[in-house]
């Protein structure tokens, strides 16, 4: 049987002020876990509770760029609410700002005392460019020449820590350098072997973690990415990936220890074969926002050993929100969409309540938005209905839309799949257009009398079909446009 479990992102540093000043994480009140656990969340990641370095701010977090996404999203932004990227981490020791030192497992239990359970970041791409491991450990990080420098000052930096070396900022093959980052280089079995060890104190404190680009330590990418500085170092390419190694033996420790892998470019399939529990789903929101069904469809046929593995998802904290992204109809059914497939059901905190406004992940303040009450109402009710066994560990089955009558052809802007175990069914059906469209739908109901009631949960209405329709020609539904149906029967 499958788990298909839900996942409750919080930028921390932001969400704890509501709070109070000195709030504490071991000490936020505990009917705030409860209210989650209640709608059905697993996993609580709190993104951004690792210590960071103030020094950067200055240095790289006023670029005409940033500014402008500050201005977007909160129009009364002061230096002070500019508080650093939470992915420039110094070291894996928690902000004190946040938590109590020692006292991370004693929120992690707390967590589990309300069926929670707690993932916390990794980003092994990087380090904070003023890291103290820059003194401390600098044989981790990718270093290059004083020529190297002169000719790319922005890829390229003398630390500060160290001012005799010239390192690499962290950076993503296709876009400029992080420039508040610095480059792990995953060639040096020196570096691999301390962030292995920094996954392995991880499964002490907390029950997985999110690891951030995780394809960018892929061996192959990392050599078409540093090549050239590769070359000048000597470091040549490993004969294994790094992950395969660091999941054996983090679930040598912990066998539940789980691994949530950001990953881009289709890659997710690689990732999983590594090792990693769950992988992002982006091409599924891609094709939800675009809208064409029939890559929709083709995309829920793959596999189930791989769709099983997969974090859908509408938005996060690198994510326009999807109530603007979408819009309202469409955001509501698009998450029908992702919050009833097989895999991990992916939320982010403001989602629930209708927020639009992105913030860039370096403010520590977020503008006040009114909540959105038919949002809201939406949510309610569709968590209600999905906080069932039957979507946890049920089994999932795409169905195929039929026509209607001949030479109609709106069947095909249906989306249909269905859930069921020893004694609950689901049947979901979507029109994912802006159109009203028609189907008919064939299921096994060989075990049901003559007529069969379906009890449709979004909308609190029930009706009854004969069976032999469903046998012979087929349920008909007819949905107007972005309507759904999520039917107990």
């Amino acid at each position: 049987m499958s788990f298909n479990p839900n996942l409750y992102e919080i930028n921390t540093r932001v969400w704890i002020k509501q709070f109070g000043k000195d709030t504490k994480l071991h000490s936020v009140p505990s009917s705030v876990w409860q209210e989650l656990a209640d709608k059905g969340m697993d996993f609580v990641w709190l993104m951004g509770i690792w210590k960071t370095n103030e020094s950067v701010i200055d240095k790289y977090c006023f670029e005409e760029g940033l500014i402008e996404d500050y201005s977007r999203a909160l129009s009364d932004w002061k230096r002070d609410d500019v508080i650093g990227s939470p992915y420039s981490i110094d070291r894996y020791e928690p902000n004190p700002i946040l938590i109590d030192p020692g006292n991370l497992q004693k929120l992690r239990d707390m967590l589990h005392s309300f069926g929670l359970k707690l993932i916390l970041d990794f980003v092994p791409n990087h380090f904070s460019a003023d890291s103290s491991l820059i003194k401390t450990h600098p044989n981790i990080f990718l270093e290059t020449d004083f020529d190297t420098f002169k000719e790319d000052s922005h890829t390229f930096f003398v630390s500060s820590q160290n001012p005799n070396k010239v390192f690499a900022h962290g950076r993503d093959p296709f876009f400029p350098a992080w420039q508040d980052t610095i480059q792990v280089n995953y060639f040096n079995p020196a570096a691999r072997e301390f962030m292995t060890k920094i996954i392995l104190d991880l499964v002490n404190v907390c029950d997985g973690i999110r690891c951030d680009m995780a394809m960018l330590n892929l061996n192959n990418i990392f050599e078409n990415t540093w090549g050239g500085v590769l070359s000048k170092t000597g470091f040549k390419k490993p004969e294994k990936e790094f992950w395969k190694i660091a999941i054996r033996k983090a679930k040598e420790k912990r066998k539940d220890f789980l691994f949530i892998a950001e990953a881009y470019w289709d890659l997710g399939w690689d990732l999983q074969q590594l090792g990693f529990d769950y992988t992002y789903d982006k091409r599924l929101t891609e094709r939800l926002l675009t809208g064409y069904v029939s890559e929709i469809k083709s995309h829920l046929r793959a596999e189930e050993d791989y769709q099983k593995k997969l974090v859908r998802f509408l938005e996060n904290h690198d994510e326009e929100r999807a109530l603007a992204a979408f819009g309202q109809n469409k955001s509501k059914t698009a998450a029908i969409v992702t919050s009833t497939l097989l895999g991990m059901h992916f939320f982010y905190d403001g989602q629930f309540e209708g927020k639009k406004i992105k913030l860039p992940v370096q403010l520590g303040r977020a503008p006040i938005e009114k909540v959105n009450a038919s949002i809201k109402k939406f949510y309610d009710t569709l968590l209600s209905i999905t906080n069932n066994k039957v979507f946890k560990k049920g089994k999932w089955t795409f169905l195929e839309a039929l026509p209607a009558w001949d030479d109609d052809f709106t069947y095909e802007n249906i989306l249909i799949w269905m859930w069921q175990d020893e004694n609950e069914k689901r049947l979901i059906v979507i029109n994912y257009t802006d159109s009203t469209s028609q189907t008919r739908i064939k299921f096994n109901v060989n075990e049901y009398s003559d007529k069969i009631e379906f009890n449709d949960l979004l909308h609190n209405k029930k009706y009854l079909r004969s069976k032999e329709e469903i046998i012979t020609i087929g349920l008909f539904i007819e949905l107007k446009s972005y309507e759904s149906h999520i039917f107990a029967f």
